[in-house]
């Protein structure tokens, strides 16, 4: 079963990296076209713009995300018992041995990033680590080393790149950063100046949708495929549980990058139920569906 889930999320990831790369194609076209009035410019920036933030986004966005979260390498002189835990699961599951890095964080939570298994990184907190004991620290691992196994990284740090592209150029364009180099509209197509106008405000909305939307159905996966590596889903469920009621705010929390962390970062959003907006999945339904697995 979960096999057959892995197979469909690594074609699901081929769609979803492919639209996105189409998506941000047409945000730069329209943009360009509103800017230009010209659709020749307006095809080269778009294609040009999508295929630089694609590349970018595929071999630099572990790097990101990194610097963003200001975390740093776990050595094995620091922490031995962290990395002994890793490597014993990498060696279960016969995957390479992630990156191993640590964000000096009292708050309890962990991601993982990369392009693919041979090119992954886990991190957790400091506060995760000195809080949960052997076994929940193992189903955590267990939860990020799935993410990796799944190819989920992949998709979760692209996505994040691109639809913060976007975000950014939309939130400029309606403050007034971006504007048309001149007012005369006599030679311009008042549709397609509407289309364009349409698609640049609905674009950062429909891109963090879809965002959220794969953040949240790749958790229940991850949470299933934890459990058959470690063979002991209490170790998991009592972290989750322990995350869930950590009070201690992730200094390094921002609404891009919330939807990596195995919980919700932004702890006044963590109890929200599932809705649209939400990055994960509620904690109690991730639970009920791990007590339920044979």
């Amino acid at each position: 079963m979960i096999l057959r889930d892995v197979r469909n999320n690594k074609i699901k990831t081929g769609f979803i990296v492919t639209f996105f790369f189409i998506l941000v194609a047409l945000f730069i076209y329209f943009l360009s076209l509103w800017l230009f009035d010209n659709v020749i410019i307006a095809v080269i920036i778009g294609l040009t713009v999508s295929f630089i933030s694609a590349f970018t986004s595929y071999y630099n966005s572990d790097k990101i995300v990194l610097s963003l979260n200001k975390a740093r390498v776990a050595t094995k002189e620091e922490f031995l018992q962290l990395n002994d835990i890793l490597e014993g699961l990498c060696l279960a599951t016969n995957l390479p041995m992630p990156k191993l890095y640590i964000m000096e964080d009292s708050a309890m939570n962990a991601f993982a990033t990369g392009r693919n298994p041979s090119h992954a990184v886990i991190c957790v907190t400091t506060g995760l680590i000195n809080r949960l004991d052997k076994y929940e620290i193992e189903g955590v691992l267990a939860h990020e080393l799935s993410h990796i196994r799944n190819y989920d990284i992949l998709l979760s740090t692209i996505t994040i790149v691109m639809v913060g592209f976007i975000v950014i150029i939309s939130d400029a364009f309606s403050r007034g950063y971006i504007r048309r180099n001149n007012d005369d509209d006599n030679n311009a197509s008042t549709f397609l100046m509407l289309i364009s106008l349409i698609f640049i405000i609905l674009a950062p909305i429909f891109a963090n949708l879809i965002k959220l939307a794969i953040s949240r159905n790749r958790e229940y996966l991850a949470d299933a495929s934890a459990v058959e590596i470690t063979r002991n889903k209490d170790g998991l469920i009592n972290a989750l549980r322990k995350l869930d009621t950590d009070k201690e705010a992730l200094e390094q929390a921002n609404k891009s990058s919330s939807s990596l962390f195995i919980v919700n970062p932004l702890v006044n959003e963590r109890k929200k139920k599932n809705s649209l907006w939400s990055t994960h999945p509620t904690t109690e339904s991730r639970i009920e569906r791990l007590q339920n697995i044979k």
